[in-house]
């Protein structure tokens, strides 16, 4: 086939090819540096962490807390639904029974006002997740989530942490379990709000 029978639109198709490919590697480069040096002339925002700290959202979902009652009692009763909730597997929940027998030296072995409390309790920061599902499971809002978000480590054994480390502080007024429950006769009075 000679150059004059080819088709005159394949000769026409072959220069736009090679218009695209020019504009492909000349045009798109400068098109993606003017990104650059568009962001080049404005006003650097340097964040000075960890010297100066922001505040978080009044709802940010930060490290967990077990929290007490104004007695001291956890509010933690051992049912072991955010361990069920969580969709990481990062709690683990052991609960135990409550007792108002003495113990040997005469002392209540009452953690909770409930029948149970959370005998073992630990997070697992390393699975976390900080979705906050585990809180919305709690019936007895025992489990909240702080603002606290520095949960960095060297070590990993020390992101597990244990029951000590999520209690709340004791804050003035309350008394270190286990004990006798001081602000009603039964649970019921706890869970109502009907306290002495």
């Amino acid at each position: 086939m000679s150059e004059s029978s080819q088709n005159p639109g394949q000769k026409s198709g072959q220069s736009k090819g090679v218009a695209k490919g020019a504009k492909e590697s000349f045009w798109d480069p400068i098109a993606g540096f003017g990104v650059t040096f568009r962001t080049m002339f404005k006003k650097v925002v340097t964040e000075q962490y960890p010297f100066e700290k922001l505040p978080t959202a009044p709802r940010f979902h930060g490290r967990h807390q077990l929290n007490r009652w104004p007695d001291g009692l956890e509010k933690c009763i051992g049912c072991e639904l955010c361990a069920w909730a969580c969709p990481a597997d990062a709690i683990y929940v052991e609960g135990a029974s409550n007792s108002d027998a003495p113990d040997a030296d005469g002392n209540s072995q009452r953690f909770s006002p409930g029948e149970r409390y959370g005998r073992v309790y630990q997070i697992n920061y390393l699975r976390c997740i900080l979705c906050g599902l585990c809180i919305e499971a709690c019936p007895t809002r025992a489990l909240t989530m702080t603002n606290e978000y520095e949960l960095a480590d060297t070590n990993r054994a020390d992101l597990i942490y244990e029951k000590a480390d999520l209690l709340a502080p004791l804050l003035p007024g309350m008394e270190q379990p286990p004990h006798p429950m001081r602000l009603g006769d039964d649970e019921g009075d706890y869970y109502r709000g009907t306290t002495r």
